[in-house]
């Protein structure tokens, strides 16, 4: 195991334990050694890379070859034998220039990206902090994938010297040449996007389940993302503000299920082939079926650190019904998603 190779598996594991940064198996790094592009395997958490080996090697050279003749469907081709895939955005980590190449969901710039006019925002910010390193570019919403990495390319083409990338409902992409380099971007970008927060409504403790569902559903056992169902302000995001950004369609789904009592909910029970693995009954409480997995969990973490940061006026602009059905029949989320049960 090479120096850099060391290096990045310590700062991927540093990210990966840090919720604010990385959600479950969200996000992706890659590093580039020659003509190799290591990247992360789809569905592998950065958490565990300093105890599980979580990159593929990719022929950097053919990759760059594809994209030199905006060849942006073919895949990229794994050096030797390996059980893991490459990440389904590796094509976005060859573009950029710089050695190491990071892509978050950072909770403090996704909060921004996630408005409607978030370009405007993300500008006003960065003018007004005038921070010499960072040099920025911004990407409208895409499709993980060949959409994505082609837009990321014609940005690059109009700022050959771009090292922080905003994707719109999406997170970033930055780019440097160590992994100090990526520490330092990140600690300006935290310092310029991060904001004062609203308190939420947090109940005082976790909610109870009827007796005749206890077998079905239990509380979710965070007692902050309870506020979902008890700060008025989250629960009305619930219904119109719901898909955001990608992760959250692929692994909480198209729509919240949200009833205003649980006499509500056994209405609308009778109706269902199938009861929702995630409800929220309002001023009751969130409620998930025992299997609701950890990638989930996180998801839905995310996704109140997210909420939670936004005022109650705030325009925000969600995935539309085209786009999230993009996502839920994509076969390589799907992979992505088992995987990272």
């Amino acid at each position: 195991m090479t120096t850099l190779h060391q290096e990045i598996n310590r700062l991927c594991a540093e990210l990966g334990k840090d919720p604010l940064m990385v959600q479950g198996a969200g996000g992706n790094i890659s590093y580039k050694e020659g003509n190799v592009l290591w990247i992360k395997g789809s569905g592998t958490w950065l958490a565990h890379a300093d105890q599980d080996n979580i990159f593929v090697p990719v022929d950097l050279g053919k990759l760059s070859h594809h994209l030199v003749k905006n060849d942006f469907e073919s895949s990229p081709e794994v050096i030797g034998e390996h059980k893991l895939r490459p990440s389904i955005e590796t094509t976005l980590h060859a573009l950029m220039s710089q050695k190491v190449v990071v892509h978050l969901h950072a909770i403090e710039v996704l909060t921004h990206l996630i408005h409607k006019d978030s370009q405007k925002i993300i500008g006003r910010l960065f003018n007004e902090s005038q921070n010499g390193q960072l040099q920025i570019a911004f990407v409208q919403y895409h499709k993980p994938g060949p959409q994505l990495a082609k837009a990321i390319q014609e940005a690059l083409a109009n700022n050959l010297k771009a090292n922080v990338i905003f994707l719109k409902n999406h997170g970033i992409v930055i780019g440097a040449d160590s992994a100090d380099g990526i520490r330092v971007l990140l600690r300006n970008l935290h310092s310029i996007c991060a904001g004062s927060t609203p308190v939420p409504c947090i109940p005082a403790h976790l909610p109870t389940v009827p007796n005749e569902l206890k077998e079905r559903y239990i509380p979710f056992a965070d007692i902050e993302v309870q506020a979902l169902a008890f700060d008025p302000n989250l629960y009305s995001r619930l219904q119109y503000d719901w898909v955001l950004y990608p992760d959250h369609a692929v692994f909480l789904g198209k729509e919240a299920f949200i009833y205003p009592s649980w006499e509500s909910f056994f209405s609308a029970a009778h109706s269902q082939a199938q009861l929702p693995e995630l409800i929220f009954i309002e001023n009751t409480g969130v409620f998930v079926k025992p299997n609701f997995n950890l990638a989930k969990m996180a998801q839905l973490r995310c996704y109140f650190d997210v909420i939670s940061r936004v005022g109650p006026t705030a325009q925000l602009d969600p995935l539309s019904d085209n786009e999230v059905s993009a996502l839920l029949n994509w076969d390589a989320e799907k992979l992505r998603q088992q995987m990272a049960k």
